[in-house]
């Protein structure tokens, strides 16, 4: 298919009119041209019963920052299932506030309470801390369930690009241990770092998430290389098997999208059970700027209804 006439109009703000590209800026620039981006686009926030700073703590003193939703229809005293969330941006960019809208959706739309954690993000903190950062959510979570007011055997992870990838590592890290992800959302989710596979020549440049750019966010991330440790790359990891069930959201013209439908192929053939959907005509970063696609919303509804199937059962 080709690219939509939303997707045409994005990339031509991109590249024609001269704006820099991630790559071309400092951290801090990129950051704030990632919430720039993200506010612009994204849709009106919808209410919900009500939002909660949560500060989980670590064992050093500081504290990792999260932001709790309960759905607008949940009772008070309802126990309700719980989606953690983990942000794009490539391990580099992207924050709570800029994705508040979606986790109001999230949670509207599945009837979940949802966590959005404020991990530490390289260059100032290098992998692994964003991995330690989601597995402390998680188990935090799991070990605090009754002062949420969620329940421990019915958290799921989600997230979108570096996002995907921290819950698909915390998963695979989470497999042997009796309270574990129940479901994973994952929308285009790097899973491979060093991968040769075609779309990343495809789309190399000219949509959106350009080799150069994945190049700076894999250089501040893995400073020392190790981008084969499998808590960087999940796909080399020796098994797959374990993993919980999975919804897979790709988009059509994005480098990563020949690896997301690898790593689908693996899952399965490794005992997996994987709802694996690409979105025609749309590039990497779709999901979050429902205010200028369409297929946002469609891809947050079909989120939110795997989320409710898996979760609440209906």
């Amino acid at each position: 298919m080709p690219l939509t006439p939303e997707t045409r109009s994005l990339l031509d703000m991109a590249y024609r009119v001269g704006a820099p590209r991630f790559h071309e800026l400092s951290p801090a620039q990129a950051r704030h041209s990632f919430q720039k981006l993200q506010f612009a686009f994204r849709p009106e926030a919808p209410a919900v019963a009500s939002v909660t700073e949560v500060p989980i703590p670590r064992g050093d003193g500081s504290a990792l920052l999260a932001r709790f939703y309960r759905p607008l229809a949940s009772h008070r005293d309802e126990v309700l299932p719980l989606l953690i969330y983990l942000h794009g941006g490539g391990w580099c960019v992207g924050d709570v506030p800029s994705y508040d809208v979606l986790c109001r959706e999230l949670a509207n739309g599945s009837d979940c309470a949802v966590l959005s954690v404020d991990y530490r993000l390289a260059p100032e903190h290098p992998f692994p801390a964003a991995v330690e950062d989601a597995r402390l959510a998680f188990d935090w979570c799991a070990g605090n369930a009754g002062l949420l007011g969620v329940d421990a055997e019915r958290i799921a992870l989600g997230g979108d690009s570096a996002g995907g990838n921290l819950s698909l590592v915390t998963a695979l890290d989470l497999r042997q241990l009796p309270t574990r992800p129940v479901f994973l959302m994952l929308v285009y989710p790097s899973t491979e770092i060093l991968s040769a596979r075609p779309s990343r020549a495809r789309y190399a440049d000219g949509y959106f998430l350009d080799l150069e750019t994945l190049q700076w966010f894999f250089e501040r991330y893995l400073p020392e290389g190790n981008t084969e440790d499998w808590r960087a790359s999940p796909m080399r990891a020796a098994s797959l098997a374990g993993l919980p069930p999975m919804l897979l959201i790709a988009a059509e013209f994005d480098p990563l999208v020949d690896d997301c439908a690898a790593f689908a192929q693996r899952a399965v053939a490794e005992g997996g059970m994987v709802e694996h959907h690409v979105f025609e005509g749309v590039v990497h970063g779709f999901f979050t700027l429902g205010k200028l696609f369409p297929e946002s919303g469609r891809a947050v509804a079909l989120a939110a209804q795997a989320l409710r199937r898996a979760l609440r059962g209906d």
